[in-house]
Parts: structure tokens; C-alpha cells; sequence
């Protein structure tokens, strides 16, 4: 139902070079900024204001929760985390509308956050967060997390891994024959993938693997694992890894 911008979505930060360009032509007042986020809408009202106003729909949850739920095509960067700099490196235009769905009582952090880093056109947030959407009887979606332990149960030679850190952390050790596929490249490598053929996804921690699962996830690939915890847990698991090398040596 929402209409998709992924073409809103990019691989490197964009937000710097248009912020010269707003300096020069003066920003919103953050009070105004603020007073526009802080706008409530109902779940009643949610679907029609994403649709007319070509909203981005912005998931500031943790990982451990959006992947249990979330609205359809919404994009998951967790406030507890890089946040503003990874809504700059996704998130092409720094005019893009965007629509909020927080955890209760964090809609003035996240506001202020992306306003810093020069996203001012927040048009609003859901009024009472994820469970008043699911309370509703509305379309969820769901992304598929399973445990390291369970990754290293299903790995076997045949396995897809994509390894969705920087170079210098999957020089430093990977699993053995994972694809390496920054989270910032991912315009590049998304389009490239097999929709026919399983793969699994990690990064070091979670928080940034789920960032790459949702916007799979919005473009209509769906046939993937995202791994929980992320290297550092797969790390503790029986599953082929190259020999370690000091990062220090990588970069």
C-alpha cells in the first residue's frame, strides 16, 4: 500500500554536499522542524499520509524488535546505534518526507538526530509506535533472524554468505568464501542478487545486517537469513572462518 521510494535509498553519504547548499539558503528553524515532527498520526490515518506525501517510512526500533513485526516496505535504522550517519549514507535526499515509527517517547531524539545531520522534512510519527499498527489488525511484515547457532546447523559448502561489513573487518576474518558486500555499496550488489537461491546476511553485531535486510526486504527479496549477533556470535560457532589478521594490517 505504501508507495515505495527506493530510489530514495543510496549507498554514500549524500547529506554533506546538500548541506553546503542549505547553509547558504538557511536552514528551518529547528523549533519549526520540531513542532512539524512532533505531529501524531493515528493508525487510521498512517497509510493515507505515507501514500500522499511520498514518505519514506523510517523504523527507529532496535533490530531484536523490528524483525518480529514492522509496516510493509518501512526501513529499519535503530536509533541505538550510527544512527544520523547511516540515514545519511541510506537515504539520498536530504528533502525526502519522512514518517517516524519510534519506541514511546523517543519521537523527540530521533527528530533531532536527523535534523542535525540536515533531514528537517519529517512530516510525522505513528501515534502509539509499532503496537497500535499490530493492535489494529493491519498487514505486518516479518524479516527472517535466526541464531548463529542455527546459522552453523544450516552452513554447509554450498551455503551463501553475504558479508555486509567493511573491507577492512572482512579482511581481518570472514567465513570462509562469503561474499564481501559493504552495506554502504548496497545499490550496487542488490539488483545483482538471485531471487531463486538462499542466502544468509550478517554484519559484526546485527545493527547494521538488519538495516541491509529491510531494504532487501522492501525491494521484493526476501529469500534470505539474516544471522543474529552477527560475526562476533558466528565467531563462537564451528563454522569455517579464515585465519585472523590484525585489522590494523587491513586498513
Amino acid at each position: 500500500f505504501v508507495k515505495e521510494v527506493l530510489d530514495g535509498l543510496s549507498a554514500p553519504p549524500q547529506y554533506f554536499g546538500m548541506n553546503v547548499a542549505m547553509n547558504k539558503g538557511g536552514y528551518e528553524s529547528f523549533e519549526n522542524v520540531m513542532k512539524k515532527g512532533k505531529n501524531p498520526i493515528s493508525v487510521e490515518d498512517f497509510e493515507n499520509v505515507a501514500e500522499q506525501s511520498g514518505a519514506l517510512i523510517l523504523d527507529t526500533r532496535n533490530a531484536a524488535e523490528f524483525h518480529k513485526g514492522f509496516i510493509p516496505n518501512s526501513i529499519n535504522i535503530g536509533l541505538k546505534g550510527d544512527f544520523a550517519p547511516w540515514v545519511g549514507a541510506m537515504i539520498v535526499d536530504v528533502q525526502q518526507p519522512i514518517l517516524l515509527v519510534t519506541d514511546l517517547g523517543t519521537e523527540e531524539e530521533a527528530i533531532t538526530r536527523l535534523s542535525r545531520v540536515g533531514f528537517d522534512n519529517i512530516v510525522g510519527f505513528l501515534e502509539g509506535g509499532f503496537e497500535s499498527w499490530q493492535n489494529s489488525g493491519k498487514e505486518i511484515d516479518t524479516i527472517n533472524r535466526i541464531t548463529a547457532e542455527e546459522f552453523a546447523q544450516k552452513f554447509n559448502e554450498n551455503s551463501k554468505v553475504i558479508d555486509v561489513r567493511k573491507e577492512s573487518e572482512y579482511q581481518a576474518e570472514h567465513v570462509n568464501e562469503a561474499f564481501q558486500r559493504p552495506l554502504s555499496d548496497i545499490n550496487e550488489w542488490a539488483n545483482s542478487l538471485n531471487n531463486d537461491e538462499h542466502f544468509f546476511i550478517h554484519c559484526a553485531g546485527g545493527y547494521r545486517s538488519m538495516i541491509a535486510a529491510s531494504i532487501l526486504n522492501s525491494r521484493g527479496i526476501r529469500n534470505f537469513s539474516e544471522v543474529e549477533g552477527g560475526f562476533i556470535k558466528i565467531k563462537e560457532t564451528s563454522v569455517p572462518k579464515s585465519n585472523f589478521v590484525c585489522q590494523s594490517k587491513t586498513l
